[in-house]
């Protein structure tokens, strides 16, 4: 195998040219950084331990149940528009037993589509 054939070295232009690339990334990197800090240090402090939101006196905001009804749509045969739709769906019922079961297993109708059950 003849290897005067090959070119084994780099040639000086292709070094010269890949150390000013690698200075040029260097000194993108640096700038980055640089400009980064700058903004950082514009940004306003992290809130200190005194100045946290802090429980009410009475204690913790608690969750509330209630159940929903949806609003009646009108039976009539007429269409409502979106402007003449109401803010919110739903509303709170006057009746705030649960809804009854009509399964007699205690598991309702509540199953979802490939829930691994045997079907019926």
């Amino acid at each position: 195998m003849d290897a005067s054939k090959f070119q084994l070295a780099v040639s000086s232009n292709t070094a010269l040219f890949m150390l000013l690339a690698g200075i040029v990334v260097v000194a993108v990197l640096l700038a980055a950084f640089a400009w980064g800090r700058r903004i950082r240090a514009r940004e306003l402090p992290p809130p200190k331990p005194t100045e946290q939101p802090h429980l009410p006196k009475d204690g913790a905001v608690h969750e509330i149940r209630e159940y929903r009804e949806p609003e009646e749509m009108p039976h009539d045969g007429s269409r409502l528009l979106p402007h003449e739709l109401k803010g919110s769906s739903t509303h709170r019922s006057d009746s705030q037993k649960p809804p009854a079961d009509d399964d007699a297993d205690g598991f309702g109708d509540g199953s979802s589509f490939g829930s691994g059950g045997l079907g019926s």
